[in-house]
C-alpha cells in the first residue's frame, strides 16, 4: 500500500506511452472486499508489507494513523519492508495495535540469535488447516538506513522456509501451505524452486502487476502491483490436500468503486490535519512516474532540482519504485512529499572515480544479479552529471561499458564532489568528507517548480543499456 489512504493517480502503460488514472484507497478496498466476502465467505485476506510508510500522513505520524483503519479490513497476517522505517521498536508497538500478526521467519535478534516475529500462522478456513509463512525483505539490513534495523539481522529465507514448509506439512498437519513473501518477485521463483510443498505464494516487493498466477515450484505466484492500487484474488479448488484448479483476478481499485462510507469517513477525520498537502505548488507539462527502471521523469525532476540548490559534479538518489506519478497538470504539495515523504536533507560527499566506478557497478549488480537472491531490490541508481553505457545481461562486477561525468572520461584518480539523498543514493561506506547543506528535497522541488512554469522534462539518457 505504501501508505495511500485515498485514491491517487497510477501509471499504466498505453500504446502510446504513459497513461494515467485515479486508483486505490482503503474505502474503495473495503467495499470491494465486502463483495467478494459475500461471494467467497471462506477466504482470507494478507498483507504483503511496505504498509507504515510512503505518504506523508503516515510517515509524520511514523505510521500511527493506520492501526484503527488496517483493523477494519480484517487481514490475516502481514510480513514487512519499510515498515521498518521508525526502527523495529516502533514496529513492534504497531503491530501490537494490530489484530493480526506479522509474519517474519527471516529476521533474527542479533545478540540471542532468536527468531524476531512469529514465522508461521496455523488457520482454519473451509474445514482446512491453513499453514502461512511469513518472509521479511531480506534487504532492511544491507540498503536501508542502519536504524531500520537495529538490533535484528535478516536472511534470504532459503534456509530457514525448508523446515518451516516442512513442520507445517508433517507436525501441525497443514492442508494447504502459503508463503507470504516481501522478497521480490525473482527472489520467490528462486526460493519456490529450492523448497517443494508450497501450493500458494503471495509475492510483494517488486510491485508487479501479475494478470494470471505464475507457476514455480509447484506454487502458484500471484503479485498484485503496488500502492494498494489493485487487490489480488486468488480462488482455490482443493481435493484430497491437493490444489486442483484455480481462478485468479488482478482487480483495479478504479473510481468507480462506491467507498465504504464508514471507513471513508474515518480516513477523512485522520487526514484533518494535513489539510495544507492540497496546497497547488506548481504545474508540469510532463508526465512525473518512476514507472520505468533506468531512468524516470519523476527522478529527472528530483535531482534537476537539488542541482539548482547545491553546487556538485554529480546527483544521486536511490532508485525508488514507491511514489505516485503526477500527470500533466498542477502539481499539489502532496504530490511532492509522495516522490520522498520523509523530505531528506540533501548532503555532500567527495568520491574518487574509482569509488564512482564501484557504486555504479554494485547497483547495477544489485539491480540485474545473475542469482535473484543477490537482487537488493529497487530500480538502476538516479543519477545526473553522469552518462553510463552498460550490459545488463553481463556478470558482476562488468557491466559498465563507458563512463562520462561531466561530459569526460571517469578518471580513477580524480576526485568528484556529490550531492545525494539518504544514503540509499550513497552508501556510508564510501567517500569521504560527507556534509550537510541544510536544504531538504521537498522545498528543492518546490523551488525548481517556482522556477520553471509549466515543468518540462526531458530524458537524459543517463544511463543506458547497450
Amino acid at each position: 500500500m505504501h501508505g495511500y489512504l485515498n485514491p491517487h493517480q497510477e501509471v499504466f502503460y498505453g500504446p502510446a506511452g504513459p497513461e494515467y488514472r485515479r486508483c486505490g484507497g482503503y474505502a474503495r478496498i473495503a467495499s470491494l472486499l465486502g463483495a467478494l466476502r459475500q461471494s467467497y465467505p471462506d477466504s482470507l485476506l494478507f498483507d504483503g508489507g511496505d504498509t507504515f510508510h510512503g505518504t506523508r500522513p503516515v510517515v509524520a505520524t511514523q505510521g500511527d494513523i493506520l492501526p484503527p483503519i488496517l483493523n477494519e479490513l480484517g487481514f490475516a497476517a502481514m510480513t514487512a519492508h519499510w515498515d521498518f522505517a521508525y526502527g523495529p521498536a516502533h514496529l513492534r508497538e504497531l503491530v501490537g495495535r494490530l489484530s493480526y500478526p506479522l509474519l517474519a521467519a527471516n529476521v533474527f535478534h542479533r545478540d540471542s540469535g532468536a527468531l524476531a516475529y512469529a514465522p508461521t500462522l496455523l488457520l482454519e478456513v473451509a474445514g482446512l488447516r491453513v499453514g502461512v509463512v511469513g518472509l521479511a525483505c531480506p534487504i532492511v539490513d544491507k540498503t536501508m538506513p542502519a536504524h531500520f534495523s537495529t538490533g535484528l539481522r535478516f536472511t534470504d529465507g532459503a534456509a530457514e522456509l525448508p523446515g518451516h514448509v516442512q513442520r507445517l506439512r508433517e507436525q501441525e498437519r497443514a492442508d494447504l501451505v502459503i508463503l507470504l513473501s516481501h522478497c521480490g518477485f525473482p527472489q520467490d521463483v528462486a526460493l519456490l524452486e529450492g523448497c517443494p510443498g508450497i501450493d500458494v505464494c503471495l509475492s510483494s516487493h517488486t510491485h508487479n502487476r501479475l494478470y494470471q498466477p505464475f507457476v514455480a515450484g509447484g506454487a502458484l505466484v500471484i503479485q498484485s502491483g503496488s500502492h494498494g492500487s489493485f487487490l489480488g484474488r486468488l480462488t482455490l479448488t482443493i481435493e484430497n490436500g491437493r490444489v486442483t484448479g484455480h481462478a485468479h483476478e488482478l482487480h483495479e481499485i478504479s473510481e468507480d468503486i462506491v467507498p465504504d462510507a464508514a471507513l471513508q469517513a474515518r480516513i477523512d477525520a485522520a487526514l484533518v490535519p494535513f489539510a495544507e498537502l492540497r496546497e497547488v505548488v506548481g504545474v508540469t507539462a510532463t508526465g512525473l512516474h518512476r514507472g520505468t527502471s533506468v531512468e524516470c521523469p519523476a527522478d529527472d525532476f528530483l535531482l534537476a532540482s537539488l542541482q539548482a540548490l547545491v553546487p556538485a559534479d554529480l546527483y544521486f538518489s536511490n532508485g525508488w519504485r514507491y511514489g505516485a506519478p503526477i500527470p500533466p497538470g498542477p502539481v499539489q504539495l502532496n504530490d511532492l512529499y509522495n516522490l520522498v515523504p520523509m523530505d531528506p536533507e540533501i548532503e555532500t560527499v567527495e568520491l574518487t572515480g574509482a569509488e564512482l566506478h564501484e557504486l555504479l557497478e554494485k547497483n547495477l549488480e544489485g539491480t540485474y544479479s545473475q542469482n535473484p537472491l543477490h537482487q537488493m531490490g529497487g530500480y538502476v541508481k538516479r543519477a545526473l552529471g553522469l552518462r553510463a553505457y552498460f550490459k545488463a545481461e553481463n556478470p558482476k562486477g562488468s557491466r559498465l561499458q563507458t563512463v562520462f561525468v561531466q561530459g569526460q572520461p571517469l578518471d580513477p584518480a580524480r576526485t568528484y564532489t556529490a550531492a545525494f539523498i539518504t544514503s540509499q543514493g550513497v552508501p556510508h561506506q564510501l567517500g569521504r568528507n560527507r556534509q550537510k547543506t541544510g536544504q531538504h528535497a521537498v522545498a528543492a522541488m518546490r523551488a525548481f517548480l517556482k522556477m520553471h512554469r509549466p515543468l518540462v522534462v526531458h530524458a537524459r539518457d543517463t544511463f543506458t543499456v547497450v
